[in-house]
């Protein structure tokens, strides 16, 4: 199953206590790349993280995007005693000096500046919310994997109509091949033939048949059609391996390319250069699919 390299899923989970969301994006890399961003101090996570994406995820870019918001509670909340007595102070001063009667009100202080100091998130271990975060991020795995694999299957579609295009050419090579030796022979007997009786010298069809075999020799693309239309099974049994084969992949394609260029380079006939060309072309669509395989 081709499985590929780009996709997108996310995953929420909230609670009384915690909220955590989780975005994975990935796009195509030869190798496999984590990336995670998160705030102080989840980002200590990221081991943790890279861990359970490589357990899922072999090639391509993976960009990590966690969120933790944790609720705060009254027992996280700390009164600073001694800016609420400083505050008290000085307002008693103040009223004594102003001869104001009215009272302070402890409510009143508690909206001062520095009197109740609210909980330092680094002061939170993040691999508590461990439990609450893996769930989440193996949910969005869950929704990656299903658009990278949903991809995948429109990609070996694709592929495969292309292999297609290239058996159909590689036949009509396999056809085409035997009948340029017989009308690269009529033509050089011609011409050899016409060029003799000019100067009455008898045509030695031995000399012939050893220029014709040459040329048969130097120009015999059998060999290479076979190999490629062999690479052309081998890719399509890969196509039905369980488990994404980017890697076998590529080296077909560029295995399948070489054989190619050595058609083109030896075939000496017009006929099998546009065939070539068009198998050619649809390589390089292949190569362009393939580099987007896990």
């Amino acid at each position: 199953m081709l499985l590929s390299m780009t996709g997108f899923g996310d995953a929420r989970y909230h609670s009384d206590d915690v909220a955590v969301a989780v975005e994975l994006r990935t796009v195509n890399n030869r190798y496999l790349k984590v990336s995670v961003r998160a705030a102080e101090p989840y980002n200590l996570l990221e081991p943790e993280i890279e861990r359970v994406v490589r357990h899922r995820i072999r090639r391509g870019t993976v960009q990590v995007i966690l969120a933790v918001r944790r609720q705060s509670r009254p027992a996280d909340f700390r009164i600073n005693t001694v800016a609420l007595r400083t505050y008290a102070d000085q307002l008693r001063a103040m009223h004594k000096e102003l001869g104001l009667g009215a009272e302070i009100h402890l409510s009143a202080l508690l909206t001062l500046p520095g009197v109740v100091e609210e909980p330092d998130p680094l002061s939170h271990q993040p691999a508590e919310d461990w439990p609450v975060v893996e769930p989440v991020l193996l949910e969005a795995l869950d929704r990656l994997q299903a658009m990278r694999a949903e991809e995948g299957r429109a990609m070996e579609m694709q592929l495969r109509h292309l292999l297609d295009d290239i058996h159909r050419h590689l036949e009509a090579i396999r056809l085409r091949a035997p009948q340029v030796v017989v009308e690269y022979r009529d033509k050089l007997h011609e011409r050899v033939a016409a060029l003799l009786r000019e100067m009455d010298i008898e045509l030695d069809r031995s000399d012939l048949i050893k220029e014709v075999s040459v040329f048969a020799e130097r120009s015999d693309v059998t060999e290479e059609v076979v190999r490629l239309e062999s690479h052309v099974g081998q890719f399509r049994d890969l196509l039905r391996e369980e488990e994404s084969p980017g890697r076998k992949l590529d080296f077909l394609t560029q295995e399948m390319f070489r054989e190619a260029n050595t058609i083109g380079s030896k075939a000496n006939d017009v006929e099998i250069a546009r065939h070539v060309v068009e198998i050619k072309g649809a390589v390089e669509k292949i190569r362009e699919l393939v580099q987007n395989v896990e």
